[in-house]
């Protein structure tokens, strides 16, 4: 692979017709003093370009302000600021609350009625990962599925509009993401049977503009003639049905809960889709399309431009929700316009985003599940060895369920073309046992006990991924999964939190611990920086931990019991020594007499 050169989207200009409301958020996702999506900016970089706090002066940060959410759970929300307003969703009742920026003052709360029995249903903790901001209003899920549009200046709410149904076990935990006139949305569930799907509503009435379902007839999965896979092994009719046993697609998960990208340009977005249900893969033969699967869509109408599945006939809960960082870069002598996914299968995935080709695969954790992927035929290799036979005991199953990397999101730098990877660093043992569907129950099949990889004295690590050379250029090991987000900035540092208390900012070059910060929780969510109307620039991020992987430290499990939270249990024993749950948000600042002038103006 010839060295990457280039062009990140959504941190330089695009030459574009106008497209309304997009072209806003274009440029609002440029200004470096504004945080308007999780993500930063459409490509999914989470970098900024501001430097104000960089490698030199780090270790001179000071704790600026906090603010509680006021519910100790899993707090995975990415805090959002537009102009000199921060807003922050916290877990189930999903509390909406607006800050002033550089004190924390609170300004409006919004209090959706949202239902406590989504409380019991929800599969891995009740988070929530944060809101987005269009058109003068703040957009958010609630557990209880139901998308909200909120005034931005005074909190008063615009619609909200109600998605799913909690008896059938569907929630809704991820962020949405405004593309033109359209909220798009997806629904939480793949471990009760849910039949995934992504929905685009109406940015001024909350109307549903389309779905696509993610198993089922080309119809509702919004396939055309205009589809066109690389792969002809993902050609042919109503493949969401001839994939699976009679009647298995209507409660055969693919939920998508993650991460959606987009190109202005090709005017595509970009997300995957879940895991299959049941995990027992034995009660469900055939490839299970259209799960697991990365998918190219048009915003307007949904339809598909080309998909590819990145683990067919999943064996493992290795799906496809992870994000993709869109970037162009110079391959083999031609510039190619790219999607990296840092896969869940333990692979880093280099795709053209133009068509869904694999052009590389690389293992960047230990991997005993596959063999490696067929760049031929884009098709993952199963390891023949782990095959999980009803009743058989299977060991050493690399990387564990959820994959050697979660929800938890990466971010690129341009200034030194490294990808900065959160994941975790486990395996399992799993044994398949029948299971029937009952709506609104988890629909798994399978008994999980996971534990450290290579029976190493970690269990989580941060890395620094070379796209170039297809290589880590450096890593940190960490005792727990690095369940937090990251942020990279122009001032070469890299922000990540761990889930024993530790908010860490690191040389983004060389991996050197710059600075650290104890927090009275452990740490799932997602840094963000902005510069506030003072002149500084500030890192906000929450913490409390939970999720899937903090479970046993909140949610009242038995440490004994290994194979709770799916199995997560058995590798965080001993997480409740170090930490309980949280509701903080951290702000941190440098002293006035170090920051300087402002490099930006705040309007």
């Amino acid at each position: 692979m010839a060295p990457f050169l280039l062009a990140v989207l959504g941190t330089v200009g695009w030459a574009q017709e106008s497209n309304g409301n997009a072209d806003d958020l274009v440029e609002m996702q440029q200004d470096p003093a504004q945080w308007i999506m999780p993500a930063k900016n459409y490509a999914s970089t989470r970098y900024s370009e501001l430097d104000q706090i960089n490698a030199e002066n780090v270790d001179e940060l000071e704790l600026a302000w906090t603010f509680s959410v006021g519910v100790d759970r899993g707090q995975e929300a990415a805090p959002i600021v537009v102009g000199d307003t921060m807003y922050v969703v916290g877990p189930h009742p999903n509390n909406l609350f607006a800050l002033d920026t550089t004190d924390g003052t609170l300004k409006w709360t919004y209090s959706p009625p949202t239902a406590p029995a989504a409380i019991g249903v929800a599969c891995c903790d009740v988070v929530n990962r944060g809101a987005a901001y269009a058109d003068g209003k703040v957009f958010f899920n609630t557990l209880d599925n139901h998308t909200v549009a909120v005034d931005a200046e005074t909190g008063k709410e615009v619609w909200h509009t109600k998605l799913g149904e909690i008896t059938k076990g569907e929630t809704m935990t991820m962020a949405p993401l405004v593309v033109k006139d359209v909220v798009l949305v997806g629904n939480s569930g793949g471990e009760l049977g849910v039949r995934g799907w992504i929905t685009a509503l109406d940015i001024d009435t909350g109307k549903v503009a389309w779905r696509a379902y993610h198993t089922g007839p080309d119809e509702d999965v919004l396939i055309g003639e205009g589809f066109d896979p690389y792969y002809d092994w993902m050609e042919g009719e109503d493949l969401g049905v001839v994939t699976w046993p009679p009647g298995r697609w209507q409660t055969g998960g693919g939920t998508t809960w993650g991460w959606i990208s987009y190109d202005p340009e090709l005017d595509l977005i970009y997300y995957g889709s879940g895991n299959p249900g049941p995990w027992n893969a034995n009660q469900r033969p055939g490839d299970n399309l259209w799960t697991t699967t990365i998918f190219a869509r048009d915003p307007d109408t949904g339809l598909a431009a080309w998909a590819y599945q990145t683990s067919p006939h999943d064996l493992w809960d290795h799906d496809g929700v992870n994000e993709l960082i869109l970037l162009d870069a110079e391959i083999d002598g031609e510039m190619r316009r790219l999607a990296i996914r840092p896969g869940r299968t333990g692979y880093m995935y280099v795709l053209d985003r133009t068509n869904g080709q694999v052009l590389s695969a690389e293992e960047y954790d230990r991997v005993t599940a596959y063999l490696g992927v067929n760049l031929e035929t884009g098709r993952i290799i199963p390891n023949p060895e782990k095959e999980p036979l009803p009743g058989r005991v299977v060991e050493d199953i690399c990387p564990a369920p959820p994959g050697a990397k979660d929800w938890q999101p990466s971010a690129w730098s341009p200034r030194t073309e490294l990808l900065y990877v959160p994941h975790q660093h486990l395996c399992a043992t799993m044994k398949m046992s029948e299971v029937g569907y009952i709506a609104g129950t988890p629909f798994l099949g399978a008994t999980v006990d996971m534990y450290a990889a290579n029976g190493d004295d970690y269990r989580g690590e941060y890395m620094a991924w070379d796209p170039i050379e297809q290589e880590k250029v450096w890593a940190i090991q960490e005792n727990f999964p690095v369940w937090s987000g990251t942020l990279a900035t122009a001032g070469d540092i890299a922000v990540y939190g761990t889930m024993d208390r530790w908010l860490k900012i690191v040389d983004a070059r060389s991996g050197d611990l710059l600075y650290k910060f104890r927090a009275p929780s452990g740490i799932i969510g997602q840094p963000t920086t902005y510069m506030g109307s003072d002149g500084r620039q500030y890192i906000a991020i929450l913490s409390g931990v939970g999720g899937w992987a903090g479970a046993v430290a909140v949610a009242e499990l038995d440490p004994q019991v290994r194979n709770g939270a799916l199995g997560f249990v058995g590798a965080m024993q001993d997480l409740p020594a170090y930490t309980k749950g949280g509701s903080t948000l951290l702000v941190f600042a440098l002293p006035e007499d170090v920051a300087g002038p402002a490099a930006v103006e705040v309007e």
